[in-house]
C-alpha cells in the first residue's frame, strides 16, 4: 500500500457542494502509512463545514475498499476560501466580508449579525464585527462593552484604531466613539465618511470573515460600503410577516443594481415562531408561517434557516451576553445551523464563480 494507492482511492470521494473529488480540489494533505494505519489531513474550504462527518465517512469507506482491515485516522483543518485577488486593496488580509442587511428596522438584524459572528468564531475562524448602523448602534450593548473606548496605535506611520475584543470577536462601532446618550445627527455624507474610516482607519488584521451589521433600509451607507470594499455577499434578514417581506424585497432589489454587483448569500427568517420556556416542544407562529422561506423560493435564493422567537435571545442581547455564549441549546442550534449554511454558501460562491461571473448573475 502506497501513498498513490490512497490518493487513487480518495479520488472517489466528492466534496458534496463543489461536486469534485477531494484530490482534484487539493484537499488531501500529509498522508502517512504505518503498517495498516493510514493517516491524512483534509483541508476544508470553511471552518464551519456542516458536511464534515459525511466527508469523513466517505473517506474511510473509500480507503477501506483497498483493505477492510485498514485503520483510517483523519485530521481536519480549514483554509477559508476567498475570491479576492486584490491583495493590495483595502482590507487585504480580510478574506470575506459579509453584509447583514434588512429592508426595515425591528427584524432583529443586529441580533442575527452578532450571533452569526460568534457561531463562525466557534469553528476557529478569525472574525470581526463592524457595526455600520451609525444612527442606532447596537454592538456595544449586545457585547457588554458600553462605555469602553478603543485604543490607537501607529501602523506604518499612520494612526490606526484598534478594535475592541470580546468573546474572541474584533468589534468596532460608532457607539464606542461617542457618548451613548448623544444622538448622532449627521447628514448622509458624514455618515458615509465614518463608514469609510471604519474600513481604512481600523486595524482589523487578518480575518476569515468580517461581518457588517448594516443599517436598515437602502441608502447612502449601503452604497458607500459596497463601492468601497469588495463585499463577498449579503445576508438578507426578514421576519415571516408580509410587512417585513415587502421591505425585504427592496433589499433584494438593491443588490440587483448594476453599480453594486454584490451577490446575495441567502435569506434568513428571524422570529419564525415563539417557543415558551415551559413548553419547549410547542411552536406558535405569531408573525405568520414560513414567509421568509417562500420569499427565498420566489427569488431563487438559498434559504439559510429559521431563528425562533425565544426570550433568552432577547435577554442575552440586553445583558451583553449573546445567546451563542449561553447554554440555551435550542437557540444555539438554530444559529449554528444558520452559520454553517452561510459559510457553505460563501464557500460555493468563492469556488464556483469569478468576480465577473458573480456580477453577471446578480
Amino acid at each position: 500500500m502506497t501513498e498513490n494507492d490512497i490518493l487513487k482511492a480518495l479520488t472517489k470521494v466528492n466534496e458534496p457542494d463543489l461536486q469534485k473529488d477531494i484530490v482534484t480540489l487539493n484537499m488531501v494533505k500529509d498522508i502517512s502509512i504505518n503498517n495498516n494505519v493510514v493517516s491524512f489531513t483534509i483541508v476544508l474550504t470553511t471552518p464551519a463545514c456542516p458536511l464534515k462527518e459525511k466527508i469523513r465517512t466517505d473517506c474511510i469507506n473509500a480507503v477501506q475498499q483497498i483493505d477492510k482491515s485498514i485503520i483510517v485516522n483523519i485530521n481536519f483543518t480549514s483554509h477559508t476560501t476567498s475570491k479576492r485577488t486584490d491583495t493590495k486593496a483595502i482590507l487585504p488580509a480580510v478574506r470575506n466580508i459579509i453584509a447583514v442587511v434588512s429592508g426595515k428596522g425591528g427584524v432583529g438584524k443586529s441580533t442575527i449579525a452578532a450571533n452569526l459572528a460568534l457561531a463562525l468564531s466557534q469553528h476557529n475562524a478569525k472574525i470581526g464585527l463592524m457595526d455600520a448602523d451609525i444612527y442606532g448602534p447596537s454592538v456595544p450593548i449586545m457585547f457588554g462593552v458600553r462605555g469602553e473606548r478603543p485604543m490607537m496605535r501607529d501602523v506604518n506611520g499612520k494612526g490606526m484604531i484598534i478594535p475592541l475584543e470580546r468573546y474572541g470577536i474584533k468589534l468596532m462601532s460608532i457607539g464606542l466613539l461617542v457618548d451613548e446618550k448623544s444622538a448622532v445627527v449627521w447628514r448622509g455624507p458624514m455618515a458615509s465618511s465614518a463608514i469609510k474610516q471604519f474600513v481604512t482607519d481600523v486595524d482589523w488584521g487578518e480575518l476569515d470573515y468580517l461581518v457588517v451589521d448594516m443599517p436598515p433600509g437602502t441608502g447612502d451607507i449601503h452604497l458607500t460600503l459596497m463601492q468601497t470594499v469588495p463585499v463577498t455577499g449579503a445576508v438578507i434578514v426578514t421576519t415571516p410577516q408580509d410587512v417585513a417581506l415587502a421591505d425585504a424585497k427592496k433589499g433584494i432589489a438593491m443588490f440587483a443594481q448594476a453599480q453594486l454587483s454584490v451577490p446575495i448569500i441567502g435569506l434568513v427568517e428571524n422570529m419564525s415562531y415563539f417557543i415558551p420556556a415551559e413548553l419547549p416542544s410547542n411552536k406558535y407562529y405569531i408573525f405568520g408561517k414560513e414567509g421568509g422561506k417562500r420569499l427565498a423560493e420566489e427569488y431563487d435564493l438559498p434559504f439559510l434557516g429559521q431563528i425562533p422567537l425565544i426570550q433568552s435571545i432577547r435577554e442575552g442581547g440586553d445583558e451583553g451576553i449573546p445567546v451563542m455564549m449561553s447554554d440555551d441549546e435550542i437557540s444555539r442550534n438554530a444559529f449554528e445551523n444558520f452559520a454553517a449554511l452561510t459559510a457553505r454558501s460563501i464557500s460555493m460562491f468563492n469556488a464556483n464563480f469569478s468576480e465577473e461571473k458573480v456580477a453577471e448573475t446578480v
